[in-house]
């Protein structure tokens, strides 16, 4: 980001940074799904749609694997946690900010 008179400046659009809504309309739009699968017959939780920047991402895994006492990664914008734990993942997200009407639980 450039500064521009004391002001910063957002690289893509050229416009003053506070005069950019795409945070508060990110998380208006956002819906999360909270799946489980079976991969190689156990399962997985997964957790997609979250709009978050990637060290935000991981920051979040990081505190699910300590709350959840799972392993997990997070892999193309996805995270993928050992075992069910879909009703929990909700109830964090929900911790973090996310309304319960955006967070869907499959």
């Amino acid at each position: 980001m450039e500064k521009d008179k004391g002001r910063l400046i957002d690289p893509v659009t050229g416009l003053p940074v506070e005069l950019l809504p795409f945070e508060e309309i990110e998380k208006e739009e956002l819906v999360v799904k909270v799946k489980m699968d079976l991969r190689k017959s156990k399962k997985v939780t997964i957790v997609e749609g979250l709009s978050y920047p990637e060290e935000e991402m991981r920051s979040l895994l990081k505190e699910m694997k300590r709350r959840l006492s799972c392993g997990g990664t997070f892999k193309d914008g996805v995270i993928l946690l050992q075992g069910d734990h879909r009703r929990e993942v909700k109830r964090i997200l929900m911790e973090r900010g996310i309304p319960e009407e955006r967070i869907e639980v499959l």
